[in-house]
């Protein structure tokens, strides 16, 4: 995709794990993850995790513990909202405040980045809300976004959907 400045992406149900919170020491990305991630970084693509964990505000997990493991990953930097639903922060998606957060410290163009997620109500609608891409997943919640939760995002059409993390990425270097 011409002019693509970056990616985010999205860490349970999408690189790796159930959708549900899994401790990152205990986290196992897909098979096609690392795979995925090396293509973006061949084609010159900044990679960004961006995720909801409100199980770091419970205690449960430290920042550092998802900062270090998106490191190990490969991510250029990761933005994680530690709150909980009922916070009310500007971070925790579907707001789209770590999107707005990430342009700012590394200098882009939100129009022209593109997130990959498997929620509709939080991942794409955050996109839709900055006018990024938006590539839903069919892992994790991906087949329940588009099936019993539609409703929640009834209004926002993704640009694509991707059977997984790594024919999303194939999708955006080829469009």
């Amino acid at each position: 995709m011409d002019n693509l400045q970056a990616v985010f992406i999205d860490r349970d149900g999408t690189i790796g794990g159930t959708g549900h919170f899994i401790h990152p020491r205990d986290f196992t990305p897909y098979p096609f993850t690392e795979e995925a991630l090396k293509l973006l970084k061949a084609y010159g693509i900044r990679t960004f995790a961006c995720t909801n964990q409100h199980r770091i505000s419970k205690g449960e997990a430290g920042l550092e513990d998802f900062v270090n493991e998106f490191k190990i990953f490969g991510f250029e930097d990761a933005f994680i909202c530690p709150h909980g639903s009922s916070e009310g922060c500007e971070c925790r998606k579907p707001s789209p405040g770590l999107l707005r957060e990430a342009a700012e410290k590394h200098r882009l163009d939100l129009t022209k980045t593109a997130f990959i997620g498997d929620v509709g109500s939080t991942d794409m609608l955050a996109a839709d809300a900055v006018g990024a891409k938006k590539i839903l997943v069919l892992t994790g919640w991906g087949e329940g976004s588009l099936t019993q939760y539609r409703h929640k995002w009834a209004d926002i059409e993704p640009d694509y959907i991707a059977e997984n993390l790594l024919d999303a990425v194939k999708w955006l270097l080829h469009k």
